[in-house]
């Protein structure tokens, strides 16, 4: 049944387009809706126990002459990733309700890219997860260049020429693993054993294409340009779960068919997640722009992610899967209120000149909301972000304790430019201002819409669940993590 999430968006797509203009957006939320409501059931009705290990649930030949399969496979991991696609699919169709310029050709785009991620997530075949991974690309293009605003037509083509970089890396890895192995079933490569020679340069080719989807430092700079170009609802996806795609694939294809390779290489992984997250943590707090500021926030967090998977135990990967989770909740409510509660209505996404502005009295839903996610996003107890990055940081002590001790400066660093943008975008000096700003008395669009509160509430209360109990999650994600071969 978990299938039809793919199905189901992708059919969604192409419906909006043959009906009439005024039904796109609400078939675009019934299809994202059907296909949360699916990854919730799903969640819920599956054994834990049939979740440990990368369970079939639909497999026939593609491609027979090639060994592809139409294979999908499911186990906590991916079931995870399946259920915040969901979340961040409906949201951003709430968020992009009243969207009216080119909205069949809008929504379309955004469907591609939520059936796109579906299908990675789900794939169990290494040529159906390559195909899907490079589908995404296309509509994120499209979203970017068509609909976005700053730079976009730059910000789309550096976001597409890095996804067709580690695009490349990619597919060279996958070809060295069919040739050797003889198969393209991820099941069946995970039990193959590659030479260590072939592991030791074969492992870094194709972690690395996938890391540079996950923003992985250096080659990050392609994801804070990308974040301010796109709409609101390219920046909610592109954070909330195309980013995930990098991270994801890493851990089941790269780490999990080439441990040995993995062993090698985990210091360096190390290395990089921690200058990621100190070095964009610093940026970050320079930035004037708050989407900038939001932009640099998700490299420096995914660089947690990446830390996470370079520790090599169960706590430390399985954190690094709640924070994919996590993250993707997060940065998708911090750029719904930046994009769209705050720059719709005001116009301008400076620091300085939302800071007189006095938008916590003019937008008090929004101040709320940006409250709620910036205490999220730097790591407060009883948030879906504490839990993940402390299971980061006890499963990263284990391994590179001096790593922990760094870290913790990029986490005061996280707190310092969040702070910075809370008080500046909502509880500024109150000044005089000139044009058009919210406290106008006749700006009918200053209230918060129904829609907008109703896909903040969704990601705020996933944040919170998550936080309160994260147990749901990592009673699913332990065992799948513990199953994989890098561990054994």
């Amino acid at each position: 049944m978990i299938a039809w999430t793919i199905y189901l968006t992708f059919t969604g797509g192409v419906l909006l387009l043959m009906l009439p203009v005024r039904c796109a957006r609400w078939i675009a939320l019934l299809t994202t809706l059907a296909g949360l409501i699916l990854g919730i059931v799903a969640f819920f009705r599956m054994p834990i126990a049939d979740l440990a290990h990368f369970t079939t649930i639909v497999s026939v030949p593609w491609v027979p002459p090639l060994g592809m399969n139409y294979h999908l496979a499911i186990d906590g991991v991916s079931l995870t990733m399946v259920l915040v696609t969901g979340i961040s699919g409906v949201s951003t169709v709430l968020f992009s309700w009243d969207v009216d310029h080119r909205q069949r050709e809008f929504f379309f785009w955004l469907l591609l890219v939520v059936g796109g991620c579906y299908g990675v997530f789900l794939s169990a075949d290494l040529f159906l997860l390559f195909a899907f991974y490079e589908l995404v690309i296309v509509p994120k293009y499209f979203l970017i260049a068509i609909f976005g605003s700053t730079n976009k037509e730059y910000g789309a083509m550096k976001l597409t020429l890095y996804s067709f970089f580690g695009g490349m890396l990619v597919f060279a890895g996958i070809l060295v693993a069919y040739v050797t192995a003889g198969s393209l079933d991820l099941n069946q490569l995970a039990q193959f054993h590659f030479s260590p020679q072939l592991q030791s340069w074969a492992f870094p080719v194709l972690f690395l294409g996938f890391a540079v989807l996950a923003g992985i430092w250096p080659l990050h700079t392609w994801a804070p340009t990308g974040h301010v170009a796109a709409p609101t609802a390219g920046s909610m996806l592109l954070a909330g779960i195309v980013m995930k795609l990098g991270s994801y694939a890493g851990l089941r294809v790269a780490m999990n068919l080439f441990p040995e390779g993995f062993q090698i290489w985990s210091k360096w992984i190390a290395a990089l997640a921690v200058i990621g997250i100190v070095y964009a943590a610093a940026v970050a707090l320079r930035q004037r722009d708050l989407k900038f500021v939001i932009g640099y926030s998700s490299v420096s967090h995914m660089g947690f992610v990446l830390l996470g998977l370079a520790t090599a135990n169960a706590l430390g990967v399985s954190g690094a899967v709640l924070q994919m989770f996590s993250h993707g909740v997060i940065a998708g409510l911090l750029f719904a209120v930046a994009g769209r509660m705050l720059y719709r209505r005001t116009h301008t996404r400076e620091l300085d000149a939302l800071s007189g502005m006095n938008l916590s009295r003019a937008l008090p839903f929004a101040a709320f909301t940006f409250v709620i996610a910036s205490a999220a996003s730097m790591g407060i107890p009883g948030f879906s972000g504490f839990a993940a990055e402390i299971t980061i940081l006890i499963g990263a002590w284990k391994t590179f304790p001096i790593a922990v001790w760094i870290t913790g400066a990029g986490m005061v660093l996280v707190a310092a430019f969040t702070l910075r943008a809370l008080v500046k975008s909502f509880f500024g000096e109150v000044r005089v201002q000139t044009g058009r700003v919210p406290i106008d008395a006749d700006w009918k669009e200053q209230s918060i819409t129904l829609a907008e509160k109703c896909g903040a509430c969704l990601l705020m209360f996933a944040t919170l669940a998550v936080g309160l109990y994260p147990k749901v999650l990592l009673d699913r994600i332990m065992p799948a993590v513990e199953a994989m071969r890098f561990l054994k």
